[in-house]
């Protein structure tokens, strides 16, 4: 096992992987930047490097500080969290060529992984169920464009192959509008991502956002741990994310989950990892796999027991995973809300000091966040301040927990979406389960895009 593990994150994923290391007594270095010094997290860190100023061009994603910062240190691993240059295969490669262990999963893999063609080919190749669409990159020929997009069917969506986050997308309705989207698409993709390449996927109308996590070892071992909900989202944003998958029978799951395992051992992942998909009509579609740790993990760490981080920690040690399929057992349900620093329904962000701070408590009540009392909520980075997750042994009593919880949280000196949760656990359709991804922008007559 390794003696020092370097976090290459921030905010409340720093000090969630900083709690599993010193549970596992290793010791931490925190890297920050000038606008991070203070936090709670860097004060707990055995060491501390300070890696560059506040933008995080020039701090969390600079990857030479990152890495002389593990040098100095004697670090022995590097844990990216999430964002930044977790999925970075660059940075992963320079991690491992610089004499440390990347705590996710191999370079290949990610860019595998990372770019939405080869992953779709990947994942038909081990029996995966994906959206319909067009094998490979769209053609030069407009003529053959629009050939695919009539043997697909109307409405389809144009992705960008090295697209992620919600960008690089385009829905088109009619075929009038396809090759003015298709043009517009790569050059969005080429500024955005530098890779200018689309391809086209039948889109789903009204399907839910529904992920299956996994944990696989160097040795061949593979299984998956249940599925999330993560319909409840804002331009491809998600607030809300529940396991297990509302009203999803448990044959569906097991068939859909031993596909995602059987997919990891066929092509060598390590790590944990999360398999997305759109969910309609009983049926499941692979869009991407994302090669790392996710925001709503919490939520599967509650039904199974397991804790995740530490699963990533020791299968990059090289350990064999302890468990196999059959030793999985889900219980009880868990909601997550994602806090933020914004507006609740404007979604503009807040940054500033927090002047007052009280987090909620009793039983199946778990909050992540690194915030605190006086902590300054900074303008450079995502306005995700915590989580707050609960769980029940029914949906009901989860969502019940959540209701309450919410009603003793206080967070005042900036705004935050703690008004729109309060909404969303009183709405009727929330409550029946199942809504669909585009939901909650109805609700709030957001223009779907």
């Amino acid at each position: 096992m390794f003696e020092k593990v370097l976090i290459a994150n921030r905010g409340e994923i720093a000090l969630r992987i900083q709690r599993a290391c010193r549970e596992m007594g290793i010791k931490t270095v925190a890297v920050h930047s000038e606008a991070d010094r203070e936090t709670k997290y860097v004060k707990l860190a055995d060491e501390s490097v300070c890696i560059g100023p506040a933008p995080s061009s020039q701090s969390y994603l600079n990857i030479p500080a990152v890495i002389s910062a593990a040098e100095v240190t004697d670090a022995e691993a590097i844990h990216p969290g999430y964002g930044f240059l977790s999925e970075n295969a660059d940075f992963a490669e320079r991690v491992e060529q610089s004499g440390f262990v990347f705590i996710g999963p191999r370079a290949d893999t990610i860019r595998l992984m990372g770019d939405k063609i080869s992953a779709k080919d990947a994942m038909k190749k081990a029996g995966v169920p994906c959206v319909p669409g067009s094998e490979g990159a769209l053609p030069e020929d407009s003529e053959e464009v629009m050939r695919f997009a009539r043997d697909i069917g109307y409405p389809v969506i144009i992705k960008a192959a090295g697209g992620g986050g919600g960008r690089g997308m385009r829905v088109v309705h009619t075929e009038a509008a396809l090759i003015a989207s298709v043009n517009m698409t790569k050059a969005e993709a080429q500024a955005a991502f530098g890779n200018p390449v689309v391809y086209m996927e039948k889109y789903l109308e009204m399907p839910r956002h529904i992920e299956i996590q996994v944990l696989a070892d160097q040795h061949g071992n593979a299984v998956f741990l249940g599925e999330r909900d993560c319909s409840m989202q804002r331009r491809h944003q998600k607030i809300i994310e529940e396991a297990p998958a509302p009203g999803l029978s448990t044959r569906l799951r097991d068939k859909v989950g031993a596909r995602c395992a059987e997919a990891c051992r066929k092509i060598g992942y390590r790590g944990a990892g999360t398999f997305e998909f759109l969910y309609e009509n009983n049926e499941f579609y692979f869009i991407e796999m994302n090669t790392r740790l996710q925001v709503e993990h919490p939520v599967t760490e509650m039904i199974t027991g397991i804790d995740l981080v530490q699963q990533q920690i020791r299968v990059a040690a090289g350990e064999k995973l302890k468990f196999r399929q059959r030793d999985i057992q889900f219980r009880g349900h868990a909601v997550e809300c994602r806090l933020n620093a914004e507006d609740p329904y404007t979604f503009v962000p807040s940054p500033g000091r927090i002047t007052t701070f009280h987090m909620p408590g009793g039983p199946g009540v778990r909050v992540d966040t690194h915030a605190y009392q006086n902590y300054t909520v900074p303008s450079y980075y995502d306005s995700m301040i915590g989580k707050l997750i609960t769980y029940g042994d029914t949906r009901e009593q989860a969502i019940a927990r959540m209701r309450i919880a919410l009603s003793e949280m206080v967070v005042e000196g900036i705004k935050t979406n703690i008004p729109l949760h309060v909404d969303l656990m009183a709405d009727a359709a929330f409550h029946q389960g199942g809504t669909n991804i585009h939901y909650l922008e109805n609700k709030l007559g957001i223009t779907i895009k």
